[in-house]
């Protein structure tokens, strides 16, 4: 499998026109719509003006017909977020605070406790 990682894709004009070629491709093949992810915004208001199907983007501006949030990355899940994303929570903290306080209870023998 090929990754990207959080390389910005279409930043160049060779890269822009690539892009708009394979979103037209995929609208005229019937899609009901495409994700734009991590391209600048202002590719991303081009093409969804351009096409005419929904644009959904993800790291892509605010321009798109909808936004995409990664609920990991929303809820704080790992230690790391993409640059594009914004983390409204650490679960990642607090289910490590919980893991923890399993642990401990299990090592102390405190849990499980001793039920009549």
């Amino acid at each position: 499998m090929h990754r990207l990682g959080y390389r910005q894709q279409g930043t160049e004009a060779v890269g822009a026109a690539r892009l708009q070629a394979e979103a037209e491709a995929v609208a005229q093949a019937g899609a009901i719509a495409v994700v734009l992810e991590h391209i600048p915004a202002a590719l991303a208001q081009t093409l969804t003006q351009a096409l005419a199907i929904p644009t959904l983007g993800i790291g892509a501006g605010p321009h798109c017909d909808g936004q995409i949030l990664v609920t990991h990355d929303m809820l704080g899940w790992s230690p790391t977020v993409p640059p594009f994303a914004k983390a409204y929570a650490s679960v990642a903290e607090i289910a490590h605070q919980a893991v923890t306080a399993y642990c401990q209870e299990v090592q102390e023998r405190r849990f499980p406790e001793v039920t009549p």
